[in-house]
């Protein structure tokens, strides 16, 4: 079976449900009628693989601020690392979002001194052609919102890809963690790495596992029919949102407000 690489330029649907870690394996048996496991979960011990994401914001939050008081449309910045984050390639987002509706473009960087994009807001000559334009377009956001490292997150995936379905996938997150960050760089400080801790829904700190169903216009059925076996209650989850509310001390975090949606 030929690896499912993620487009550069998406839209699609992000259904999104916090669930307690037991139910991660029978949601799990029931997806695996419909999906095959994405490669990187695949040939991962646990099944599980490691995702880095480096926020922007400007100076005053602005990115932050704005999603706080924005009543649908949101957006964010990163650069986007796997495993340690040492090592190419890594991946320039800006990540559109209108409730449930995402629009992500992203381009794939394959130099190791991808830093060097950022602090002379140029463009190297070998970057693949598909992943020009969008490496434009985050130029000139950054620019335009002058924007920098803010925070850097981790956590672990484990990731489903559909079978009958033209394009559909099923993440599970855990272990969220993250720091504050300043520098250009992907690869986390672990001795600076704090755990999310999700106060409303689990004792132990890094429990709270984040079920993500993602699917192109149309809701399959069988993605329905998943959500009312298991009960599932819809609501969203910011990693960006709650990691920076967290580290900000802003109260309420995930009660009904912006940042939860």
């Amino acid at each position: 079976m030929s690896i499912q690489v993620s487009p550069l330029n998406l839209e699609r649907y992000e259904l999104k449900y916090l669930i307690s870690p037991d139910m991660v394996e029978p949601i799990s048996r029931f997806v695996e009628a419909y999906c095959y496991m994405d490669h990187f979960s695949e040939i991962a011990d646990d099944k599980y693989y490691t995702i880095n994401s480096l926020y922007l914001d400007s100076p005053s939050y602005f990115i932050l601020h704005f999603k706080e008081r924005a009543n649908a449309f949101s957006f964010n910045m990163r650069i986007r690392s796997y495993g340690a984050g040492t090592a190419p390639p890594y991946f320039f987002e800006v990540k559109y979002k209108v409730r449930e509706f995402v629009k992500k473009k992203r381009a794939k960087v394959s130099i190791p001194n991808w830093s060097d994009i950022l602090e002379y807001d140029t463009i190297p000559d070998n970057v693949e052609e598909g992943s020009k334009g969008n490496l434009e377009d985050f130029l000139r956001q950054k620019i335009t919102y002058n924007v920098g490292p803010v925070i850097l997150t981790q956590y672990r995936r484990k990731a489903y890809i559909s079978h009958v379905d033209d394009y559909a996938r099923v993440t599970f997150d855990r272990d969220l963690r993250f720091h504050e960050a300043n520098t250009w760089t992907v690869t986390p400080n672990e001795k600076l790495l704090s755990h999310y801790d999700h106060p409303e829904s689990f004792e132990e700190p890094g429990k709270c596992v984040v079920l993500e169903l993602k699917c192109e216009k149309k809701i399959p059925l069988w993605m329905i029919d998943l959500i009312r076996k298991f009960g599932l209650v819809g609501g969203s989850f910011s990693k960006f949102g709650n990691s920076m509310a967290t580290h900000l001390g802003i109260p309420d975090v995930v009660s009904s407000g912006i940042l939860y949606r």
